[in-house]
């Protein structure tokens, strides 16, 4: 496991969005925060250090701005919680409005000062994606679902997503592969040579616990080589 992504749902199994639909502008920043802290929390109480693997937080879109606020609390819960900074992942999505170049830059400047990850999320569905990857010093670029979606049937789409591979070794930063649901996705992912990926495929959001993995069947590796 690279690293297991914190998500929303609520506290009946409410979806995310049924429970981001009643965020507002007035309580966004208030949301995000709150979330941060849990997921970081959980993550402490679950030992999820200790499998080796990162955990992967999204900054919600509108509140970028804040970026030391967001920073500061997270560092002071990782350390209650002994969760080790340099495994928390900060994702950016791709469709997050940024005044200017110069804020995008403090912004990761903020955020692996303390000694955190950059992932730029969604990548592939937003307006200004190659120039955001040119500003930002990233770790990790995640693949939107719209490309990898039935990939093994879109020429077009694995030619994009190859050469991607080759932008993300020479930028030094892992690739990742979100959405992936069949092992025909699986299979053209890894022909492609992409190795990390996450999706229904692997596993299922878990309330409160690491999911149960479900490893591909050994036929398919075959099948990508």
């Amino acid at each position: 496991m690279y690293a297991y992504e914190a998500l929303v749902r609520g506290m009946q199994g409410e979806s995310a969005a049924a429970m981001l639909a009643k965020v507002t502008r007035a309580n966004r920043h208030a949301f995000d925060q709150h979330c941060r802290v849990k997921a970081i929390t959980l993550a402490g109480r679950l030992d999820l250090a200790k499998t080796g693997a990162r955990l992967s937080i999204n900054i919600m879109p509108g509140v970028v701005h804040r970026t030391k606020d967001c920073i500061q609390l997270a560092v002071e819960t990782a350390k209650r919680f002994g969760f080790p900074c340099q495994r928390l992942i900060f994702e950016i999505s791709e469709n997050e409005e940024l005044d200017n170049a110069g804020q995008l830059s403090a912004v990761a400047k903020e955020i692996r000062g303390r000694g955190f990850m950059i992932a730029i999320d969604d990548f592939g569905v937003g307006t200004s994606g190659l120039t955001r990857l040119a500003i930002l010093s990233t770790d990790v670029i995640k693949i939107d679902m719209k490309l990898t979606r039935n990939l093994g049937q879109r020429r077009s789409a694995r030619a994009i997503v190859r050469c991607l591979v080759d932008l993300a070794k020479s930028l030094g930063n892992e690739l990742v592969a979100e959405g992936i649901e069949t092992v025909e996705e699986y299979v053209a992912l890894r022909r492609c040579g992409v190795t990390l990926m996450q999706g229904y495929f692997f596993a299922r959001p878990a309330f409160e616990c690491l999911p149960q993995i479900t490893l591909p069947p050994p036929e398919s590796f075959a099948l990508a080589a």
